[in-house]
């Protein structure tokens, strides 16, 4: 048995202040009403506000399937017809306004890279790459029109008095070519420090502005190509520049340059993006909201520069990659990467997601009076985004996992007009036949249940009827199913190394009697590591628990000598995550310790549970070594054996000291110590004449000491 003494030791206990949850197992709320939160799901003819308010959106109709995969670039010529510049197989393609689709020239190059439609209706393209710049007539029949000899052709546009501008990498020159067949040399209008000019556009004054790479510089170039730097941003490559109708130019920056012509490859079938919902922490501020002038690891941009000079960011964003951007009456349309979504800004940067697009990206928007056209890739197609609105949409949320099986309870909405709200629920992590078909929530009030067993994951859907109906909020609640905490490491203190608890804070007993928890208050009461303090016998211990899902924590701790069968329970209801054995207590000995973690704090008795760890064996030795001398061997030098000895440990080391001197050590005859018992030879160096005192002092691996001393005689 264990034989356990009753002393006064001091007991190093962490004695926090324990506080009444509000109830226990509680569920957890998963809301959505923000437009962060509702941009996770999936819009399907809906469009989200930049507070998160779900509506009707602007009706997208596919009027265009070109087979191919990318589409480059897009333009509109006078009678409403949309080309369309398309790769791998350099194909150009004309799209009529009813919507018939032919492929309108075919080029030996492998991309056809750029277009600009002049105002009498004559059609120039670029290939890449070692490209040409083609003028094609109305029935498609097309010739060359200029040879830069330029690796890369990126851009065109037509100047007000019909030259044609042609921005090329990787020399980053801009060309001016007035008639077919010009030299190049005699075109040169601007000869860049810059490695590609990306992209052109025409100001309201009909000067030339030019977006480069690498240095994400926007120029306006004169007739006689003096250049203006606008704008020089930390991004490096200007994408797109639009013109506004009061003169603004917004311009498109990249951080990552797409200018080795790399395209993006096709999109994989999009699946819901899945979320998890923790236990609010009064103590965790909201996250901060990530300034839009903030570029650093910003994937795109776009800037407002105003006629009258100085820019502004209007819109940036570390996750979305932008490949296009279109003017509006007071707002910037930015066609993205994002789910082929299209998204519309105004310059105060209120963001509206206006359409989702089944398309993996949108490489270019253009409009005319009535009407916006989005072209995209991925697979290559044309959409057109009238001013009307879907009769019905519906909107998909992410997909919620609740690490377990989750009981699921009401589901609550804040709506207006014809909103139907529906579930599902399953096992996969991604939606498949496994799930529970759609479920329609019955009830006449906003709020209802959740149909469906415990499940581990969820996901709802709002369909929304008529052009008044709108979705502001919705929120679930769920209680997951009680998941063992488990303790995943125990670190074991040196012997005589104690551990004491850092002074408790000082709570107002008011909010524990109102059961309400301090960290509302501002008042941290998470436990601090312990202090390490030196305490004779003691053995300390530290753990690390785990609980998924976030429950409070006590411990009880058991012993159990390595001789005997059963343990012996020393401690229960800790709520620290260390303790500090009294190892006095207790017999010289090999001994464990079980510790059991149990989440009753947080869950009913009967839904509580626990894990626990057994510790290696570790020592408890209180008893000192046992030092045996020999005589000493009255020899030059003169030489003392002894021998020491421990019962329960091993010698660690041993030393010697002369007439009270310094303490020296000594060496075991075998060259280490790692035994129960060490044979020594101490060899004195050379005394003066008369009578010393050598005293030996012996260590074993607890720190017990012991001494013992022995008298010489020098003649």
């Amino acid at each position: 048995m264990i034989n356990f003494q009753i002393r006064a030791f001091l007991i190093l206990a962490f004695c926090t202040f324990t506080f009444s949850d509000v109830s226990a197992a509680e569920p957890l709320v998963w809301s959505v009403n923000s437009a962060a939160d509702a941009l996770r799901g999936e819009a399907i003819g809906v469009s989200i506000d930049k507070n998160g308010k779900i509506t009707a959106a602007s009706a997208v109709n596919e009027i265009a399937s070109v087979g191919q995969p990318y589409v480059w670039s897009a333009a509109l010529d006078p009678q409403g017809n949309v080309y369309l510049t398309t790769g791998p197989e350099g194909r150009l393609f004309k799209v009529t306004k009813d919507g018939k689709t032919s492929v309108f020239a075919d080029f030996d190059e492998i991309n056809v890279s750029a277009i600009a439609v002049a105002r009498n209706g004559d059609i120039f393209v670029a290939t890449s790459p070692d490209g040409k710049v083609y003028k094609t007539d109305s029935t498609g029949k097309f010739s060359v029109y200029f040879e830069p000899g330029e690796k890369y052709i990126w851009a065109l546009a037509v100047l007000p008095d019909g030259s044609l501008a042609v921005g090329t990498g990787d020399q980053g020159k801009i060309y001016r070519v007035q008639s077919a067949g010009a030299k190049p040399s005699a075109s040169l209008l601007y000869d860049s420090s810059e490695m590609h000019i990306i992209s052109l556009a025409i100001d309201r004054s009909g000067d030339l502005l030019a977006g480069t790479d690498p240095g994400g510089i926007v120029l306006r170039i004169q007739k006689d190509g003096k250049a203006f730097a606008l704008l020089d941003s930390p991004l490096r490559e200007v994408h797109e520049i639009a013109v506004g109708s009061d003169g603004s130019v917004y311009a498109l920056l990249l951080g990552d340059s797409v200018s080795a012509a790399k395209p993006a490859e096709p999109a994989a079938t999009a699946s819901p993006a899945t979320i998890t919902v923790e236990k609010p922490n009064p103590m965790q501020p909201p996250p901060l909201r990530r300034s839009k002038y903030d570029l650093n690891g910003a994937k795109s941009a776009v800037y407002k520069i105003r006629p009258g000079g100085g820019d502004s960011i209007i819109w940036s964003s570390q996750s979305i990659s932008a490949f296009s951007i279109e003017t509006g009456q007071g707002i910037v349309y930015i066609g993205t990467t994002d789910r082929g979504r299209i998204y519309s800004v105004n310059d105060t940067g209120d963001e509206t997601l206006l359409v989702q697009t089944e398309a993996g990206q949108i490489s270019r928007l253009i409009r005319s009076q009535r009407e916006l056209f989005a072209a995209a890739g991925n697979p290559g197609k044309l959409y057109r985004i009238g001013s009307e609105s879907v009769p019905a949409g519906e909107y998909r949320s992410p997909v919620l996992d609740a690490k377990s099986a989750a009981s699921w309870g009401s589901i609550s909405w804040t709506s207006s007009g014809s909103v139907r709200i529906e579930t599902r629920v399953g096992n996969t992590e991604k939606p498949d036949e496994t799930w529970t078909a759609w479920e329609p929530v019955r009830s006449e009030s906003p709020r209802g249940s959740i149909a469906g067993g415990p499940t581990r994951y969820m996901q709802w859907r709002a369909i929304l009827t008529g052009p008044s109906a709108s979705l502001s909020e919705v929120n679930v609640l769920f209680l997951p199913q009680n998941i063992a905490p488990e303790i995943t490491s125990v670190q074991i203190l040196p012997a005589n190394v104690g551990l004491m608890a850092n002074p408790p804070i000082q709570i107002d007993p008011n909010i524990a009697l109102a059961g309400l928890d301090p960290a509302v208050f501002g008042i941290v009461v998470a436990a601090q590591p312990p202090r390490r303090v030196y305490l004779r016998g003691a053995r300390g211990f530290l753990w690390t628990a785990e609980d998924r899902n976030g429950d409070k924590l006590e411990y009880d701790i058991y012993i159990r000598e390595i001789s005997e069968k059963d343990f012996v329970q020393i401690s229960k209801g800790l709520s620290e995550n260390f303790y500090s054995l009294d190892g006095l207590a207790l017999r010289d000995g090999r001994y464990v310790l079980r510790i059991v973690v149990r989440d009753t704090p947080s869950n009913p008795v009967n839904t509580a549970l626990y894990g626990e760890f057994q510790t290696e064996p570790f020592y408890v030795d209180n008893s000192p070594p046992v030092i045996t001398v020999n005589p000493a061997i009255k020899s030059k030098p003169l030489t003392i054996t002894f021998s020491a000895t421990d019962k329960t440990s091993y010698i660690a080391r041993a030393e010697y000291s002369i007439d009270g001197g310094d303490w020296q050590s000594i060496a075991p005859a075998d060259g280490i110590a790692d035994s129960p018992e060490e044979n020594f030879v101490l060899e004195l160096p050379i005394m003066a004449a008369g009578t010393h005192l050598i005293t030996l002092r012996v260590f074993d691996s607890a720190g017990n000491i012991a001494t013992a001393s022995e008298t010489v005689r020098i003649n």
